[in-house]
This record gives C-alpha cells, sequence and structure tokens, in this order.
C-alpha cells in the first residue's frame, strides 16, 4: 500500500518539523517538504502531529483460551485505536506458551487478522512450573522467539532462573523479569519486588543475559536498575502508564504489583527523566467485571497509555515529546527486534496521527478491548490518536 501524509508536524526521538512522509510497499520511501507523488493515497495531517507508531513490550491478549477477557482480534484493534502497531504478548494463555504448538496458535492467528506485529513470549519454565526449562531446549532454533518469561508468577529458584539466563543469553533471547519473591508477597509486595530485582540484576550480572524488569514501581527497583547500570549490566526496563499516574492517595486499584506511594511515583518520573527507564510498557489485562470482583489484579491499557503518558509526562513539563517517543516507540521496537520506532527511510511505514491539543476523557464503553476494566473512567487527559498506520495501511480513524 502507498500512501502520501502531508502538512504533518513529524516527531520521532530526534526529529521535529513540518513536511511529508512517503511511504511505499510497506516501509518509508521518502521524506520531505513539499513532496509531489503521483497516483497515490494522500492523507492530510495538517494541524496535526505524526510519530512513529507505539510499540508495547507488555500486554496480554489472553488467546488462546481465554478469549472471553480478550483475544487477538479485539486486543489488535485496541492496540490499533491506542496508536500501536506491535505487541509482545505475556505467556499466561491456556494453555501456557510453553510449545510451538501454542506459539503457532498466536502467530497463524495474527498472519490472518494482519493488523499489527504481534510477538508471542515463550514461558521461562515449562507450564510455569518454576523448574522445567527443556522447552527452551526444544525451540532453540525458532528465529522468531525474541523474549522469554514467566510474567505474572515470575521464577522463585534461582538456580533455575540462572540456567535459563545462560539459555536466553545463548539463544540471543531478552528475558523478562516478573519481580515478586512470593514469599513475602503476603507480608510486603514492597519487599517482595525489591529482594526479586536485586536478585536477578546479580544473575544477569554473572550471566552476561539481556534482562528486562517488567512493571517496575517501587523507588528502591528504580535505584538498583540505575546502579546496574552504571556498573554496564545488560539491563533494561519499563514502567506502566498506571504507575506513573496513580499514587495509593488516589486509587485502591488492584494491579501486579500495586499502585505504589507518591515517592515511588516521582522516582519513576525522575528515572524517566534521566533515561533510566528504557521504556513504556502497558501491561495491558483485560478482565470480566465477575473476574475483578473475585480480585484478579490487572486493567486494560493499550487505549489509554498515549493520553496518560503525554498528559503525565510531556504537559507537565517531566520530559520532551520526542523524550516520549523514544520511550514509547524507538526503545520498545529496539529490545524487541521490531523494524520500526523512528521515522526514517527503509523502516515499516508505521505512524500514528495524534492531536496534542484535544483533550480526551476516558470513556471505556468506547474501548475496542473486551476488557473495560481501568481506574480512569471519567478521567480527562490530553493528546488523542486521530490515525494508526501499519505498513502504508490505515488501520484506525477516529
Amino acid at each position: 500500500m502507498n500512501l502520501l501524509v502531508k502538512n504533518a508536524n513529524i516527531i520521532d526521538s530526534t526529529q521535529n518539523f513540518f513536511g511529508d512522509i512517503y511511504i511505499e510497499d510497506g516501509k518509508i520511501k521518502s521524506i520531505g517538504s513539499n513532496l509531489i507523488i503521483d497516483n497515490v493515497e494522500i492523507l492530510d495531517a495538517k494541524g496535526l502531529t505524526v510519530m512513529p507508531s507505539f510499540v508495547d513490550t507488555h500486554a496480554h491478549f489472553r488467546e488462546p483460551g481465554l478469549t472471553y477477557k480478550e483475544d487477538i482480534e479485539t486486543g489488535s484493534k485496541a492496540a490499533l485505536r491506542g496508536g500501536y502497531t506491535g505487541v509482545c504478548l505475556m505467556a499466561n494463555t491456556a494453555p501456557i506458551c510453553s510449545s510451538d504448538e501454542v506459539l503457532q496458535i498466536v502467530r497463524k492467528r495474527s498472519k490472518e487478522l494482519n493488523l499489527i506485529d504481534i510477538h508471542q513470549c515463550l514461558s521461562v519454565t515449562k507450564k510455569f512450573d518454576g523448574k522445567t526449562l527443556e522447552h527452551l531446549d526444544e525451540l532453540k532454533n525458532d528465529k522468531e522467539i525474541k523474549a522469554i518469561s514467566d510474567d505474572g508468577v515470575g521464577v522463585m529458584d534461582s538456580l533455575i532462573m540462572l540456567k535459563a539466563m545462560e539459555k536466553a543469553k545463548e539463544n540471543g533471547w531478552v528475558i523478562m523479569s516478573h519481580a515478586e519473591d512470593h514469599k513475602f508477597s503476603k507480608v510486603d509486595m514492597r519487599i517482595a519486588e525489591n529482594m526479586m530485582t536485586q536478585r536477578d540484576i546479580y544473575l544477569a550480572k554473572e550471566t552476561g543475559a539481556r534482562l528486562h524488569m517488567s512493571h517496575v514501581s517501587t523507588k528502591e527497583a528504580i535505584r538498583y536498575i540505575k546502579e546496574a547500570k552504571d556498573d554496564e549490566v545488560n539491563v533494561t526496563c519499563e514502567v506502566t502508564p498506571h504507575h506513573i499516574f496513580l499514587t495509593t492517595e488516589v486509587s485502591n486499584y488492584r494491579v501486579n504489583p500495586p499502585i505504589r506511594e507518591k515517592e515511588d511515583v516521582n522516582a519513576i518520573l525522575n528515572a524517566i527523566k534521566h533515561g533510566v527507564v528504557d521504556c513504556i510498557g502497558t501491561d495491558h489485562a483485560p478482565h470480566t467485571d465477575e473476574d475483578k470482583k473475585k480480585g484478579s489484579p490487572g486493567m486494560v491499557g493499550l487505549e489509554t497509555a498515549f493520553p496518560i503518558c503525554f498528559t503525565t509526562l510531556v504537559k507537565n513539563g517531566v520530559i520532551s515529546i520526542n523524550k516520549l517517543s523514544e520511550i514509547m516507540s524507538k526503545n520498545t521496537s529496539k529490545i524487541l527486534g521490531m523494524n520500526k520506532g523512528i521515522i526514517s527511510v527503509g523502516l515499516d511505514g508505521d505512524l500514528v496521527i495524534v492531536d496534542l491539543n484535544k483533550k480526551v476523557t476516558i470513556n471505556s464503553n468506547e474501548f475496542y478491548s473486551k476488557g473495560k476494566n481501568t481506574p480512569f473512567e471519567g478521567m480527562e487527559f490530553y493528546g488523542e490518536v486521530i490515525t494508526t498506520i501499519k505498513s502504508g495501511r490505515v488501520l484506525y480513524r477516529k
């Protein structure tokens, strides 16, 4: 599909200028001013901002097995509505993604829909049993695997985590850590996160594995990650939109890790400002009303991430919009090995058009996701996603 986007304020991690973008055969072909291309679809973005589409390092689409909460189609459409064209899905499906069979179910469905780029995580331990790693050897030749994770559970046995990191390094995989020591979970969730963060950083230093810390939420964990980076440990980290906006003073919404204190949020914002935080991961976790009433942790996040992050981080003067593009597009694409994230010739023609001046009110009835579980209902933020373009195809339009 060939598309010419005209008259846009073009912004990515390093650029901010007015001009045009031409996409040919799914890739960015040229960037400039007053581009004239014959026989092509033209999209006039005058008065709007064009950015690289967003990529999410952390989402749950619930397929296979839990499609009453979400499925790959509804999750993909929710992603597009939020400006995302790439997601990394966690392994806590039913059955758990510990086999080629489950990987192929997700990949086949993703290919059939042809909506967004989906990477399906493989579980670290087989069926989240906390001890079995043989499936990692069985699938080591699968070149599509980019990351492994026992998200939602974590790996309690330190020796098993050490061996998993060694296998991840050998195969060139990112190992994503759900940092929670279950011995402390019912006692103090802060200690639970901090203890496991320290352990995984130490093991990553010993093995040289590429470690990615998921949904970091405490001031101590942020400090450990900064110290590790200063020590040249191969570690990256994500924070969620809800952990940069909500505090215990205003919300007791059940998520894991939990909503933290104001001092934790301030530490996260400072870490974003100084480049310690690599990216935003939504932890998009759709649940039914019934499941939330039963205590299921999590919230949907793909359709609210940009306005929350733009308002909290850019409108409030924490970072520039270029930096926001870096942590929502460039860095996430790099971590997942996707050919997008900046506006440059030869990269995927994946763009999002936003109205930065538009104030939006969160209304879960408008969500494309099956999940309506959000603590942001009725709240107002700036920044509306107007159009999402995947490989030159307009797949979402407000």
